[in-house]
């Protein structure tokens, strides 16, 4: 095994709990490194300042505490959504999508301290080390990184917490039941895993959900919003401009009364592994089934074609911790280019975990109502037209036909 490099100063993403807690006094010991502490608020819903209390306990001078809220959706979401980002088919990419943003912010508190590293609280069997030390490497190639679960012995919850109170660090051990699941939340979802969901068979308990009523108990009555698209990005709710945190922020609510954004699959992880998860995106499943209806009414058909075929191929790119890769901003300034005209509202209707189009209409719409009606379109369209197109595509048929005889 290779020596430890040496370390004077690393910046640690830090929660506050059990792991990152242990991992800061295990850097202090092991890398006899100053530590510098980062805490990112990206919408989780809990309090975060109380970190800073927890880490001056442990001797940290510098700590970071940032409200990124806007920036996650602003920089993250909303450019991810302009692509109808799916992975797998069925995975909106909330754990994924954040991963990039404190990668950059980690990397730029390393350059104002001056630390040489970065350190994580991610497993060696998990996508986030890849995304996390991808983007670092990316955006500082020098930089060294620091997994602790790749290195220490620490295995279990069990040894995390035996090291804890050898080494007199606080950890919240008994503030109610402890959830048997490991859990991630932004504004964009909140993700389970572990516990019984590690058997694919078992449903999921509803005590698990925290944003959204099952549908079954959702109002019997359903919600009808309009939402305002400006160059492919939603600015509006019925009218009411908001910052981009607060549109999803609301359609979170209005998403999480309607029990919409329930999701159990089973992904490939970049690692090798398949793992099942439970998550909630209830303001995303709106934001996508309302832009591709934007796109319907006001995007060309090959262009709108051509990202679903891209599509796939973005996503993995997120998915797999590539979003600070060349070939992941090439593809995002083709995407932001093909949304110049996507403008318009388009009414959905939310009702017992369904997302309905129930209307949309656009200034820049391609839908021509002239030709498109199964009226008389009094000369809009040369019927007559059809018969040569259809011939001409069926020369090849033909040819085949007439081989295979």
């Amino acid at each position: 095994m290779s020596a430890k490099p040496s370390i004077k100063k690393a910046v640690l993403a830090y929660s506050g709990g059990l792991d990152t807690s242990v991992i800061l006094k295990w850097l202090q010991d092991e890398y006899q490194c100053e530590v510098v502490t980062f805490t990112a608020d990206i919408g989780q819903g809990e309090e975060v300042e109380p970190v800073r209390g927890k880490a001056e306990a442990l001797g940290v001078k510098e700590i970071y505490i940032d409200d990124l809220t806007e920036e996650f959706v602003a920089d993250y979401v909303y450019p991810m959504f302009r692509a109808n980002t799916v992975y797998e088919g069925e995975y909106l990419l909330g754990t994924s999508i954040a991963r990039p943003l404190i990668a950059k912010r980690m990397v730029e508190i390393a350059n104002e301290t001056g630390a040489d590293a970065i350190s994580h609280g991610a497993t060696g069997k998990g996508n986030d080390q890849i995304r996390f030390e991808l983007g670092a490497y990316a955006l500082k190639p020098g930089v060294h990184v620091i997994a602790p679960w790749r290195e220490w012995d620490l295995l279990s919850r069990e040894k995390l917490m035996a090291y804890a109170e050898k080494h007199g660090i606080e950890v919240d051990f008994n503030k109610g039941k402890k959830s048997p699941y490991s859990m991630d939340a932004n504004l964009l979802h909140i993700s389970y895993e572990g516990g019984i969901l590690e058997d694919p068979w078992a449903e999921a308990e509803e005590d698990m959900w925290r944003w959204t009523v099952s549908p079954e108990n959702a109002p019997d009555e359903p919600t009808y919003i309009e939402l305002t698209y400006k160059r492919g990005d939603i600015v509006a709710i019925d009218g009411r401009e908001m910052t981009p945190a607060g549109i999803l922020s609301e359609l979170n609510r209005l998403g999480s009364e309607n029990g919409i954004g329930r999701l159990d699959i089973v992904e490939n992880r970049y690692i090798g592994m398949k793992s099942r998860g439970c998550y909630e995106t209830p303001g995303g499943t709106i934001m996508l089934r309302a832009h591709r209806a934007m796109e319907s009414l006001t995007l060309d058909r090959e262009v709108a074609h051509l990202k679903d075929e891209l599509m796939p191929r973005y996503a993995q790119l997120i998915y797999n911790g590539y979003w600070w890769s060349p070939e992941r901003e090439m593809m995002q300034q083709m995407i932001d280019a093909s949304q110049t005209f996507v403008n318009g509202v388009v009414r959905v209707k939310l009702y017992k975990g369904n997302v309905d189009i129930v209307g949309r209409k656009s200034d820049d719409s391609l839908f021509d109502e002239a030709i498109a009606t199964f009226e008389d379109d009094e000369g809009a369209y040369d019927h007559k037209d059809a018969d040569g197109f259809i011939k001409l595509n069926a020369l090849r048929l033909k040819m085949q036909a007439h081989r295979r005889k």
